[in-house]
């Protein structure tokens, strides 16, 4: 989760909503990725979509059996999806999203048993790390409004 965290602190440099990604194979990190919207005028630059296509192309194979991603923010239902369809093996993440999470806060895409695949889910680590990077994002961009 280190490693997402430091992808989310590039993200608030660049003025992205602070949330990274990571995808990890046994001990090896195969793919990373921050929120790049903005930067690239493109909704689905999420952190996990960026991960996942940078893990897939170092693999060379479009599926991810066996990998696990590391998010500092509860997965929206498009990376959710895309965390089913890569056939990722592990979810974890750091703190809920109340507000668009659906992996637990308003569903649970990974866990869904229609599916015909399922990811292991642990949420809250580094939570309170994860949650502070986002709370004072949003804390300045409210001030900055004003």
């Amino acid at each position: 989760m280190e490693a997402a965290l430091k992808e989310a602190e590039l993200a608030l440099k660049e003025r992205e909503v602070p949330v990274g990604a990571v995808v990890v194979l046994g001990d090896r990190i195969i793919g990373r990725g921050h929120n790049q919207v903005e930067r690239f005028r493109d909704p689905t630059a999420h952190a996990e979509i960026i991960a996942i296509g940078a893990a897939t192309r170092s693999l060379g194979v479009p599926r991810l059996t066996g990998a696990s991603i590391y998010t500092t923010m509860e997965p929206c239902p498009m990376c959710a999806g895309a965390i089913v369809h890569a056939r990722l093996s592990r979810l974890v993440f750091g703190c809920a999203d109340e507000k668009g999470g659906y992996c637990g806060s308003l569903g649970n895409i990974p866990d869904d048993p229609r599916l015909n695949h399922r990811v292991a889910i642990s949420s809250g680590v580094m939570e309170t790390e994860c949650g502070a990077l986002l709370s004072d994002f949003f804390a300045t961009l409210r001030a900055r409004s004003r």
